[in-house]
């Protein structure tokens, strides 16, 4: 049960600070049906786990390996992270051609699969702190600590989006509008964060 809560504590400090995924997430809630927007989560979700998993069995070590893949993973994660940000900018609240988000289930999978594994730095951090703590569990004693991080993960999202939908009919087309901005603005940065950390490994 302690390795339970251990992983639950660090899966929720894993989720909780703010980018591109709890963005991704939070503007769903906002833009979509309920049922729509729960069923992002879940694939966001899906995502997520599989990342924390891939973290603790190390896969940020295969990253550190081949350079090339990292530069391949941080542009293509770039781009896609910067197209988001562009979208929700010119995005206008009450157009349907000016949806900012993904409408479509295979599209949704595929842009939450891109803003969660198209980081490598993340995955490289993921296995720094999961990897470092299976190192010390006891024998036997991994399944319930990556059983508690998946849950945090289950947890966090599904209910970041119960609770964003459930105050959604509070916020006006105006405000729509200015949040579509400030999560443009903000995942602009992160895009633009990457891309700055390619740049300075190609150069």
């Amino acid at each position: 049960m302690t390795c339970l809560l251990q992983g639950l504590t660090m899966g929720l400090a894993y989720v909780a600070p703010i980018g591109v995924q709890n963005l991704f997430v939070i503007h769903a809630a906002l833009t979509f049906p309920r049922r729509r927007a729960l069923a992002t989560a879940a694939i966001v979700i899906f995502f997520d786990v599989s990342l924390a998993l891939a973290c603790f069995f190390g896969v940020g070590a295969v990253m550190e390996a081949f350079p090339k893949v990292r530069l391949v993973v941080l542009l293509v994660g770039s781009l896609v992270v910067l197209a988001i940000g562009v979208g929700l900018l010119r995005s206008k609240v009450g157009q349907e051609e000016g949806t900012p988000l993904p409408n479509t289930i295979p599209k949704i999978i595929a842009t939450a699969c891109l803003v969660t594994w198209c980081n490598p730095q993340a995955l490289i951090d993921g296995t720094m702190m999961l990897g470092a703590f299976r190192a010390t569990l006891p024998a036997g004693q991994s399944a319930l600590f990556i059983g508690g991080v998946a849950l945090a993960s289950c947890l966090w999202f599904s209910g970041l989006t119960l609770v964003v939908s459930l105050l959604s009919r509070c916020f006006t087309p105006k405000v729509m509008g200015v949040i579509n901005k400030v999560c443009g603005v903000v995942i602009l940065f992160y895009g633009g964060k990457l891309l700055w950390s390619f740049a300075g490994l190609v150069g």
